[in-house]
């Protein structure tokens, strides 16, 4: 788990190489940032800290680098961005690696260099020596989307390291209304921490009161306005939307993937599939096959398979055809209300 060598690392329990890999930018940008702060300070950043990319710089320049004899103080940091070598993909740029000398390195590291590799891949290349190599030496650091339960610690956590705690139900909406993109949800949690500085506990008002909606989530709560058959707070909303500058074929197009998403999570669901499977097969956050599974059930296969035919012909409508494409939007929900 990452917060165990997050822990290890506030310990300055320091491994000469991390592999960050997986496809949760926030963890691996968090983990870069807390070695680079815990390694080394201020002063010696401007010496000892060196970045690479290795699509466009070959390995051995980093290597060469890495045992090099820090210039000022114990230690060195080396951050390798980009290496495509570690998966099955073909990079766009042709750069020649010395892999035999990286697999050397990695069997015997400069104990005075802490090398921080970012794979931020679906999936590296098992097959390839290179891989099995860096997984044998390499402190690894999975960075994968976290689970519902998941996130709702590393919440609890976040809030606790201000000295501030989320009621349950608080947390709930906190991750309703923002979704599950890590970067707005440190940042939400962050200001209402910040906010509850006296009363040390966060509930659902202050979330409801505080919490910036994202657009996913406006055009979730706009459908749920819709479907109570409440039209006119279903219209604020879009009209709120407009006036923060959003195009309205941007929101058709979410729109019509929420009802899509519904659509594909009900037929799944009644061919037994459950929470954590739907979400893997259609390549989506539990969190959201969670809110689509409480819709799903507000609507009959033959209204979804209506309104995405319906959404379709105003998409083709505002693409071709000369209306007012503001209005256009405002035709589709009085539509949707029926």
């Amino acid at each position: 788990m990452v917060l165990d060598i997050w822990r290890k690392i506030k310990q300055r329990d320091f491994a000469p190489i991390y592999l960050l890999y997986g496809t949760e930018a926030y963890l691996i940008n968090e983990t870069k940032q807390l070695l680079l702060n815990e390694v080394l300070n201020e002063e010696e950043k401007d010496f000892n800290f060196s970045v690479y990319d290795l699509a466009d710089t070959p390995i051995d320049v980093a290597l060469e680098d890495a045992e090099t004899f820090p210039f000022f103080g114990e230690r060195k940091v080396i951050f390798l961005h980009n290496p495509d070598f570690l998966t099955a993909e073909k990079s766009k740029e042709k750069i020649e690696h010395n892999l035999a000398k990286f697999a050397a390195y990695l069997k015997e590291p400069a104990p005075y260099t802490v090398m921080v590799i970012s794979a931020p891949y679906e999936k590296l290349d098992e097959r390839k020596k290179i891989t099995k190599e860096l997984k044998r030496n390499a402190e690894l650091v999975e960075t994968k989307k976290l689970k519902e339960h998941e996130l709702i610690n590393w919440v609890k956590n976040r809030a606790k390291s201000s000295g501030i705690e989320f009621e349950p139900n608080a947390i709930e909406q906190l991750l309703a209304l923002v979704g599950t993109n890590m970067f707005m949800i440190t940042s939400e949690v962050d200001k209402l921490a910040l906010y509850a500085t006296d009363q040390k506990k966060i509930d659902v008002d202050l979330v409801e009161k505080l919490v910036s909606r994202s657009l996913e989530q406006n055009i979730f709560t706009l459908i749920e306005k819709v479907v109570q058959r409440k039209l006119d707070e279903a219209l604020r909303i879009y009209y709120d939307l407009l006036k923060q500058n959003e195009e309205p074929i941007k929101i058709l197009a979410l729109l019509a993937g929420q009802f899509r998403l519904i659509y594909q999570v009900k037929e799944l669901s009644r061919r037994g599939y459950g929470q954590q499977q739907i979400a893997g097969f259609l390549k989506t956050h539990p969190f959201r096959v969670k809110l689509a599974l409480g819709q799903a059930g507000k609507f009959s296969d033959e209204e979804l398979t209506s309104l995405m035919e319906m959404l379709a012909e105003a998409d083709y409508q505002m693409k071709t055809g000369g209306m007012n494409k503001s209005l256009l939007i405002e035709m589709v929900l009085f539509r949707l209300k029926k």
